[in-house]
């Protein structure tokens, strides 16, 4: 059984999906500590004209809190800047209503007190869905009980207890992880390297790495699974 332990991102890059399709299951890391400016809550696309961000703001968000710890805002104080900024920058894309009801499904599908590591998770689990990914998830704090551990100890002991063979990382996972740690307990190591080929973006100049709704509102679902996959 091949493998894969990240943290949950909010719509993550492509590159995040490539990982997904790659192995049998998935787990998302949902119990340590939250890091400020990184990709739990936010992700880039092309607004207004240039590249930002899309946040989903957060309450009382703290390092010396666990991701599934930290609450998301009240909807009404947000959302609905958020989806008019994406509405008015991509209101023409081809396959902007299908991708932007998926967005706005994901934010709302949980009511007020969702927290950030669900809301992350679910726009893995409604993107791999529509990309039809055969993955099976689940998060660490639902069943392992081994937050204790640490780096490379924690990602063996959930391989040996999902009794998987190969444990697979994205390529920025390589000075994380040796593969001598792996052998040891008869695992095998990969690193899935993410190479986007260039997609239609409307009139600009291609743009790589942006948030997986980007490489969604350009390309139908099947396209963009056959991008993800050969990328």
């Amino acid at each position: 059984m091949k493998l894969a332990v990240m943290q949950p991102y909010f719509f993550p890059y492509a590159g995040y999906f490539k990982l997904i399709a790659e192995v049998d299951k998935f787990v998302f890391l949902d119990d340590v500590n939250y890091i400020k400016s990184g990709w739990i809550n936010r992700n880039r696309l092309f607004l207004a004209g240039d590249v930002r961000y899309i946040t989903v703001p957060l309450v009382g968000a703290s390092t010396n809190l666990k991701i599934n710890q930290i609450s998301i805002q009240s909807s009404e104080l947000w959302l609905y800047k958020l989806l008019d900024s994406v509405r008015q920058s991509y209101s023409k894309a081809p396959n902007f209503t299908s991708t932007f009801d998926l967005l706005r499904a994901v934010l709302l599908s949980g009511g007020e007190n969702n927290k950030v590591s669900d809301i992350a998770r679910r726009s893995s689990l409604e993107v791999s869905e529509r990309l039809n990914f055969n993955v099976s998830f689940i998060k660490t704090s639902a069943i392992y009980e081994n937050a204790t551990l640490k780096g490379s100890d924690r990602v063996i002991d959930i391989c040996l207890r999902e009794k998987a063979s190969k444990y697979y990382n994205l390529s920025g996972g390589r000075d994380l992880y040796k593969e001598d740690d792996f052998a040891k307990y008869n695992l095998q190591l990969e690193f899935v390297e993410s190479n986007l080929s260039p997609y239609h973006q409307s009139s600009r100049e291609f743009i790589p790495g942006l948030s997986i709704l980007d490489v969604l509102m350009f390309n139908s679902f099947d396209d963009a699974r056959r991008i993800i996959i050969d990328g």
